[in-house]
């Protein structure tokens, strides 16, 4: 079941067309990412969702709720930098944004001590968020979009600004929030997204140039990779491969060369077979699939 569908949603600014026509649907507690290269209009998108800026044109429609409900109630947001109060505790910041979503006194000291422990930061409370680290910062961030249960959890950025550590500590997080909420994060790491997502939206110059899961975008796009290690520039042993077999794509970058192919099995066969013959200097042997950010330039080069 889908929590939001969004249909041709539009965005202008005076004469700029930030948003064209964007239209996707995010399914029932999922991790759906919103790729994009800074600039795509990825922020844009997700604070009109949000219910933070007025759309020019669209639709944006949660599941069994009335066209023109006033649907903030029901998110979660994340803004890339958020702002805390540092002399407050954790534990007094989501109080206070519990109280001001509504929450009893009772109700809001509850659902802290709830959301401290699920974002793993129950041990650090009572200190003042001035003295968090970034990683910190950010789960305090995620756990006050959650203070009002809400059903779908945006998040613009979270983990840029951080260290490879507090990078972790929240990717971490987001494979946990899944099992429980709907999640739409954007990114510009596509090693991040990749990790955790379980569907992939690429924004390109305000456009969805291609959506769907990460299984069935990598069985689209994936071409197989061979990467080829001597002891010496290996040009012409390429040569000889290129007489033997179909190669798409080869690079060479001093002893290394990677090929792209699409028989797999017979160009490993192949090669295994001519290194061991012809005693060649091969020191590395590897066979890969595509990673995301391969994916992503064959999209965007593709428009």
């Amino acid at each position: 079941m889908n929590v939001l569908t969004v249909k041709e949603l539009r965005k202008k600014f005076k004469r700029n067309n930030v948003i064209k026509g964007v239209s996707f649907e995010l399914p029932e507690k999922k991790i759906i990412a919103l790729l994009g290269a800074n600039g795509a209009g990825k922020t844009t998108t997700l604070q009109i969702i949000a219910g933070l800026m007025n759309k020019t044109g669209g639709e944006i429609q949660f599941e069994g709720v009335e066209a023109g409900t006033d649907t903030r109630q029901m998110i979660g947001y994340l803004p890339q930098f958020p702002v805390f109060y540092q002399w407050m505790s954790g534990k007094e910041f989501l109080q206070y944004v519990g109280k001001l979503s509504g929450l009893s006194n009772e109700a809001a000291a509850k659902k802290t001590t709830e959301l401290l422990a699920l974002v793993g930061i129950a041990d650090a409370g009572k200190k003042k968020i001035a003295n968090y680290s970034g990683g910190m910062k950010q789960r305090l961030g995620i756990a006050q979009a959650l203070i009002h249960d809400p059903k779908l959890l945006i998040l613009d950025e979270p983990v840029s600004a951080l260290d490879p550590l507090g990078r972790r500590e929240v990717i971490e997080l987001l494979k946990k929030l899944k099992t429980q909420i709907t999640v739409l994060f954007s990114t510009h790491i596509l090693s991040d997204a990749e990790e955790v997502s379980d569907e992939i939206l690429f924004l390109h110059h305000g456009e969805i140039v291609e959506s769907g899961s990460l299984e069935a975008l990598t069985a689209k796009y994936k071409q197989p990779k061979i990467t080829l290690v001597f002891e010496r520039s290996p040009q012409s042993y390429i040569d000889q491969l290129h007489q033997a077999l179909k190669i798409d794509e080869v690079d060479i970058n001093g002893k290394e060369a990677v090929l792209l192919v699409n028989e797999t099995d017979k160009a490993r066969d192949i090669i295994l077979q001519m290194s061991v013959e012809d005693r060649w200097p091969l020191v590395k042997f590897e066979m890969s699939k595509a990673k995301l950010e391969e994916m992503f330039l064959k999209v965007v080069q593709g428009q």
